[in-house]
């Protein structure tokens, strides 16, 4: 391990310029790269109490030997060099970029004399242009194919187009109109050329224009009465509608935007990304990124503008970005992205109207795709496999946790408390052996509500638990587990893994290792050590017990809140004197709703088992004195 005095470098030898710097670990190898707008001041930084640190700084510090940089002279030049470098050498603790997906684009190659139209998936080429990228293949070929009657240009394959050349015919799609067939000369160079920029045109947002100039010419033959030509103009105008009813509409005007919101968890961020041009999300795009260090959701849509504008071949950059988050370096980033877009370019976050709309939309697509990625790498058995061993491993169990018990608290300021528990077997939910429970305490804090849990769960005996005095609804504890858990998590720190060991203890229980899962941090809390375990940000059993972790804590969640909205539901009988909970439960039951009691007359309500005459009359009085006083 480096200590600090070793790796920082003299007093005064860092420049307050900015520039670009570079750790390395003993063997030399680039192990994280970094911008800064003055580098002694970021530098420093690194260079304080590990304790302070944040764990994964302090882990990258802890495993570097060495550190230099390059002094450049403006931040933009910084962003530019960081980005080069991240991608030249790949360091292990800058973020990661996952995208196991290969989208579709619309590609035309404006350097051959007769341009094609074709949906590829392959790397940027000089001399095309692309749109896109899109969601499916299948549905930009069903578009392609509605436009080419409206822009008959050339889509098929150089071989094809020579063979025709040679014999002198058109293939079918000359014969059907959706090819102006210039491999037969019936338009020139120029005039096919033409069409492709009408198209690319139209891909661009143009398509109104298109349509009403369309219109004019439909009407035109049908006042001429030339009518078959009125008929062809009209099936062209569908398919210029039914092409842009694919795609979703955005805004009411002819905007042209990049939407870009982020959901993020601590380990990783899944990113989202809208095309938008002329008012209508011509093209999208997800993919997940994975922390190697401590970033804001700013930071993180930074990171993803960096990564989304470098790539080879992008040069439909809009005016306008609009992001889920402030970033910090925004000046720096507008003033990079107008370099290569060559106009200004803004970066802004959309308060309010249809722009805001379409963030929320973005923002539940990231969410979506950070959670599609969590389930792709949860349903892999050999991933599985990996996490289990990892976790023996770290917490040097005899064997892996085939069964992993998790238990959270939930509660509103110490008021209507309930635990969850949830179970992992296999690295997988067993969904049929979760479990809530009620506190008998409902004003017990953390640590006490975990003891009990702990207790009722490993309790012997299995009895009923007794109904609350509330009388509100209780989800009994069902049959006794068959066995133990391999290993006991708790959503918490160390003074919840204690109470629950302590639980444990006093019910002879020695067989079943309990840890603690923090949320600030991801750090591993064991009963008898002072200091957390941090393991490893990419460890896959890491993100076995974090996903575990919050799969009780949504349970919980879920519980809790619809425990909380019975009680309110019959909280306005409970100042009714002589009216009890078992009473208003019953009202409850038999007329369905409060509305409905409300509404019920004295005789009305007589009719609920328990209700008499003085008992109604008191029902009724107190609901609508209730109303007059309000």
């Amino acid at each position: 391990m480096a200590h600090e005095s070793d790796l920082r470098p003299p007093v005064g030898s860092i420049p307050t310029e900015p520039g670009v710097y570079r750790f390395r670990d003993a063997t030399g190898r680039i192990i994280y790269v970094g911008k800064a707008r003055n580098l002694r001041s970021r530098l420093s930084n690194y260079f304080q109490d590990p304790e302070l640190l944040h764990p994964r700084t302090a882990s990258m510090v802890a495993t570097a030997r060495d550190v230099d940089w390059v002094v450049v002279g403006t931040e933009v030049e910084a962003l530019t060099l960081e980005y080069a470098w991240i991608k030249e050498f790949d360091p292990r603790f800058n973020v990661k970029f996952r995208d196991d997906k290969s989208y579709p684009y619309l590609a035309f190659n404006l350097s051959d004399p007769f341009p094609r139209v074709a949906v590829v998936r392959e790397a940027k080429k000089s001399g095309t242009r692309y749109f896109g990228p899109y969601a499916h293949a299948w549905a930009l070929r069903d578009m392609v194919d509605e436009l080419l009657r409206v822009f008959p240009m050339r889509s098929c394959r150089d071989g094809v187009f020579r063979r025709a050349k040679q014999v002198g015919r058109p293939c079918l799609l000359g014969y059907i109109d959706k090819c102006s067939a210039p491999c037969v000369g019936k338009v020139t160079e120029d005039e096919h050329r033409g069409i492709v920029l009408d198209f690319c045109s139209f891909m661009s947002g143009n398509g109104d224009g298109f349509i009403k100039q369309l219109e004019i010419q439909m009407a035109s033959a049908a006042e001429d009465q030339r009518y078959e030509d009125a008929g062809r103009l009209r099936d062209r105008i569908g398919a210029l509608r039914r092409s842009t009813e694919r795609n979703a509409v955005a805004f009411n005007d002819d905007t042209d935007a990049d939407v870009i919101a982020v959901s993020e968890d601590p380990l990783e961020a899944g990113v989202q990304v809208f095309h938008v041009r002329g008012g209508r999300i011509r093209g999208e795009r997800g993919f997940v990124l994975e922390k190697a260090e401590e970033l804001t959701p700013g930071e993180v849509v930074g990171k993803s503008l960096q990564r989304l504008y470098s790539e080879p071949g992008i040069n439909d950059i809009p005016r306008e970005i609009l992001v889920s988050a402030p970033v910090e370096e925004a000046q720096a980033l507008e003033s990079w992205l107008t370099s290569l877009r060559e106009g200004p370019v803004h970066l802004r976050v959309p308060a309010r109207g249809d722009k805001k709309a379409l963030m929320e939309t973005a923002v539940k697509n990231a969410a979506h795709t950070l959670q599609a990625h969590r389930l792709k790498r949860a349903s892999d058995l050999t991933t599985r496999s990996i996490a289990l061993e990892e976790i023996r491993e770290a917490l040097g169990l005899m064997e892996a946790p085939l069964r992993i018990e998790c238990i959270d608290i939930s509660t509103t300021m110490g008021e209507n408390t309930v635990g969850s528990l949830v179970v992992f077997e296999d690295g997988l939910p067993k969904k049929s052996d979760y479990r809530s429970f009620i506190m008998k305490n409902e004003r017990a804090d953390d640590t006490a509500a975990v003891s009990e849990v702990v207790t009722r769960r490993f309790t012997q005996s299995s009895a009923p638990v007794q109904a609350p005095a509330n009388d509100l609804p209780v989800v009994e504890e069902k049959k006794r587990f068959a066995y133990p858990p391999g290993l006991l998590v708790i959503d918490g720190g160390q003074p919840q893994v204690r109470a629950a060991q302590d639980a444990l203890m006093a019910l002879g229980v020695t067989d079943v290792p309990v840890i603690g899962l923090a949320k600030r941090l991801e750090e591993v809390w064991l009963p008898d050590d002072e200091d957390p375990l941090i393991l490893p940000r990419s460890s896959e059993g890491l993100y076995l017990l974090q996903r575990v972790r919050d799969e009780s804590h949504r349970f919980a969640i879920t519980f809790h809140r619809k425990r909380r909205g019975k009680a309110m539901k019959s909280s306005i009988l409970d100042d009714i004197s002589g009216l009890g909970d078992v009473r208003a439960k019953a009202l409850l039951k038999h007329f369905g709703t409060m509305k409905a009691v409300k509404a019920a007359t004295v005789e009305d309500l007589q009719q609920v088992d328990g209700v008499g005459p003085a008992l109604a009359a008191r029902i009724h009085e107190g609901l609508h004195r209730k109303d007059a006083t309000k």
